[in-house]
């Protein structure tokens, strides 16, 4: 999954010309250790940059003509637009992305006065829930604050990128994707609050393990739609918790305390679905505290409990991805294993030692695709920093 961005540069030129500065930039895909949808409940979550993500080659231009070109959608050529015809469409497919976030400075204020062409590569699987939309769009932002000389801080740039996915895109994304991408420290993960946006990184020492990301390779279709299912569902379960006590958010209570007002929340589902953002959050926090003190059984453990909740009380995990995490927790050497991301298919994520990581592969390659004939793919991942000028 090496990159030359030498290569990158060379096709900019023979796409747009060699004429003018063109400047290079990076913005990482992330993993969720753990804390899954509870971004957008006001709980916290635990992501980390990886290694893999998105480049970009920008270059301004002297009109308001905005040309894209990714070498990941070769077939749709060099997609052109104008400043002066910022919504989204179907037609416009992978571009509605950087497209969006063109449209999010404007209404934040930072007008822009010319246009760019721009070449995007990414290396992140498509549909695996490694959040390459978050990275294009932390990429665009970053690529449009250095050529238009805006003083817009990182995190802000992820605020952009996650107003830009909910009101351009349609997709009702909570901060973390973006704030990972935006944010991202090599070897740590990110403890952040998503209420308040406190955050700390924790550094992911791991002296006898690794990471392994496991593509299941399926993404079921309604991964969007569920999406915005469960988060109208998680509101609905709040409203009703706020008639018996006073929270902000779900976030706010504790285990015990959301026994004791559970019978508040009138549907049965929407109660399911409060329960998982609620101990979710709770395991998070214990969770780090665990990583802290190099507990990595009791960090593993949570993770697997983790994986429970998304599967029977949030039911975002999916056949596939049941299969390949109950597969990891049957091999010696796994500490724990869930599916991360948005759900529905996608990837888990796995703590492996070392010496078992072959091990791993080998048994999670064979059984799976015995099982649903599909080949999974592994990933061996470091943790890297967040989006970056390359020049």
């Amino acid at each position: 999954m090496e990159v030359n961005v030498t290569d990158l540069r060379k096709k900019f030129a023979e796409l747009f010309g060699a004429d003018g500065e063109a400047k290079a930039y990076f913005a990482p895909g992330r993993v969720n250790l753990i804390g899954e949808h509870t971004d957008y409940n006001g709980g916290h979550v635990f992501p980390c940059a990886l290694t893999i993500g998105t480049y970009g080659i920008i270059r301004p231009r002297q009109d308001r003509t905005i040309r894209f070109y990714s070498l990941n959608f070769s077939d749709m050529g060099i997609v052109e637009t104008s400043l002066d015809d910022l919504a989204p469409s179907e037609s416009a497919g992978w571009t509605n992305y950087p497209k969006g976030i063109f449209w999010t400075f404007e209404k934040r204020g930072y007008h822009l006065e010319t246009g760019a062409d721009i070449l995007i590569y990414g290396n992140i699987p498509a549909g695996s829930g490694l959040s390459s939309s978050a990275s294009l769009e932390v990429l665009t932002g970053l690529m449009l604050r250095d050529t238009f000389g805006f003083d817009i801080p990182m995190a802000d740039l992820a605020l952009i990128g996650q107003y830009s996915e909910n009101n351009f895109n349609g997709m009702n994304c909570g901060i973390m994707d973006q704030f990972a991408s935006a944010m991202g420290k090599k070897d740590c993960a990110i403890f952040l609050d998503t209420n308040t946006l406190n955050y700390e990184y924790a550094p992911v020492k791991l002296p006898d393990a690794t990471i392994v990301i496991t593509n299941s390779n399926v993404k079921h279709s309604l991964v969007s739609s569920a999406y915005n299912d469960r988060r109208r569902e998680s509101e609905t379960a709040l409203k009703d918790l706020q008639s018996v006590t006073q929270i902000q958010t779900l976030g706010d209570l504790t285990e015990d305390a959301f026994e004791q007002y559970k019978d508040a929340i009138k549907d049965p589902i929407c109660r399911k679905r409060a329960k998982h953002a609620v101990y979710e959050n709770q395991r998070t926090i214990k969770a780090v505290e665990a990583l802290k003190k190099n507990d990595i059984a009791t960090f593993g453990k949570l993770i697997n409990a983790s994986h429970v909740s998304l599967r029977d009380d949030y039911e975002t995990s999916c056949p596939e991805t049941d299969l390949l995490a109950e597969l990891a927790w049957n091999v010696p050497g796994v500490y724990g294993s869930r599916i991360t991301g948005g759900g529905f298919g996608g990837c888990t994520v796995s703590i492996v030692k070392k010496e078992s990581v072959d091990l791993f592969i080998q048994t999670l390659d064979k059984a799976y695709t015995s099982k649903t004939g599909i080949k999974a793919e592994f990933y061996v991942v470091d943790i890297g920093d967040g989006a970056h000028a390359l020049d």
